[in-house]
Parts: structure tokens; C-alpha cells; sequence
């Protein structure tokens, strides 16, 4: 096993016990290697490993901001991994498609319009409104926009997956709006489609919105020819 997955396991099992829990401060890399039989500088390897999964948060100096810290951020890792393998092509966009599909119709349908994360996409559809907006800018918002609606389905593991999926959307939507005819057009749309998704959801009409989100999805890659 390598060293970062016996750190990893230890965190695993520090976890599942009690012993350790989010919030929480790691141990010294001194203690975490002497508890593992491994050198110092093999558990700050693990260490610097967790951190990029988005597992612990370190930091520097002294005070109550000191220290490696257990965090909650699994969008992060997933993210991060996911953005790798579009760029070498193991994810084909129809896949990310069709699981948009599947993870954006269950939000949608479990939607609450109350939600903070609602609000949110409000502000979103305002900000995709200003008149100057261009296409990258357009898309990122968008992309926001569609992690808002799976936040507000108030299922963590959904948000978390929409949220590491972001990235890649806004990538590869933007790598297809070169094959759209009229994108002044399509960005209209996509405004109004929008819209009529956050009103089904406000109005708590479930079904509704996943009908429409699903046909929101299938057809801005129609349109660009996927």
C-alpha cells in the first residue's frame, strides 16, 4: 500500500470511529507517522495527497487558523478528477450528457423553491440578462445556474457531483457553441428556458420541471450538433 492510502485509511478509520470528525485538527505529521510505523516526511506526503481531494485544509503560522483541518468539500476531489479525464478524453461528452440527464431531472423533480440555493439561481438569471455578457461569461453563469437547481433538491452527494461536473460543463459547452448558426438566438432560448424551469420549481410542479430541464439539456447538444 502506498503511503498516502495508509494515511488515507487511517483518516478513514479515525472517522469512522469517533475519534476524529469534521472541523477537527489532524495531528502533528510527527504523531501521524509514529502511528503508522512511517517517516515524517512519508505522512506529510498523505497529508499534501488529502489535501488535494479537498479531504483536510491546511494551515500556516500560529493561532486558531493553525494546523490541518478535516473539511467537507467532495466537489473539490471530484472535480479535479473529472476535469482530468475530459482533457484526455476517457469521459466522452456524451456521457457527461447523459449523466446530466439522470443527476438534473431528479433535482429538478425534488427541487425545493424555497431554498437559499434558489435564491441563488435568481440572482444568476439576473446576472445572464446584462446585455454585454459574452459567451464564456454566459456559460460559466449558466453552469451555476444548473448546480443551483441539484443544490436546492437538498441532497448532498447530487450537489457534490453537479458541483464537480461544472467545470467540464462550462468547458465543452463552450467548445460547442462554435457549431451553433445563431448564438444571439440560442442564448435567448436558453434565458427563457430557464426561466420557465425556476417558475415550474417555485410552483412546486416537480414533474414539470424535470420535463423541462430534460428538454433544455437535449437541446442546446441537438442544436450543436452532438
Amino acid at each position: 500500500m502506498r503511503t498516502h492510502q495508509l494515511v488515507q485509511s487511517w483518516l478513514e478509520k479515525e472517522l469512522g470511529a469517533g475519534r476524529l470528525a469534521v472541523g477537527d485538527r489532524l495531528p502533528g505529521e510527527r504523531t501521524v507517522a509514529e502511528q503508522l510505523g512511517i517517516s515524517r516526511a512519508s505522512a506529510r506526503e498523505g497529508i499534501r495527497v488529502l489535501e488535494a481531494m479537498g479531504i483536510v485544509r491546511a494551515g500556516v503560522g500560529s493561532g486558531p487558523g493553525a494546523g490541518t483541518v478535516i473539511t467537507a468539500n467532495p466537489g473539490a476531489a471530484l472535480g479535479s478528477a473529472l476535469r482530468l479525464h475530459m482533457a484526455t478524453s476517457h469521459l466522452p461528452v456524451e456521457d457527461i450528457v447523459q449523466t446530466r440527464l439522470l443527476l438534473e431531472t431528479w433535482a429538478a423533480a425534488h427541487a425545493d423553491g424555497s431554498s437559499a440555493a434558489m435564491a441563488e439561481a435568481v440572482n444568476l438569471l439576473d446576472s445572464m440578462d446584462a446585455a454585454a455578457l459574452d459567451q464564456k461569461e454566459f456559460l460559466r453563469l449558466d453552469a451555476l445556474f444548473h448546480v443551483a437547481l441539484a443544490e436546492a433538491a437538498g441532497n448532498v452527494l447530487i450537489g457534490a457531483m453537479m458541483s464537480s461536473l461544472r467545470g467540464s460543463i462550462e468547458g465543452y459547452t463552450l467548445r460547442l457553441t462554435r457549431n451553433l448558426p445563431d448564438w444571439e438566438a440560442t442564448s435567448a432560448r436558453l434565458r427563457a428556458e430557464h426561466r420557465s424551469i425556476h417558475e415550474a420549481i417555485r410552483n412546486d410542479d416537480g414533474a414539470c420541471a424535470a420535463s423541462l430541464i430534460a428538454r433544455h439539456i437535449e437541446g442546446f447538444y441537438e442544436e450543436a450538433g452532438l
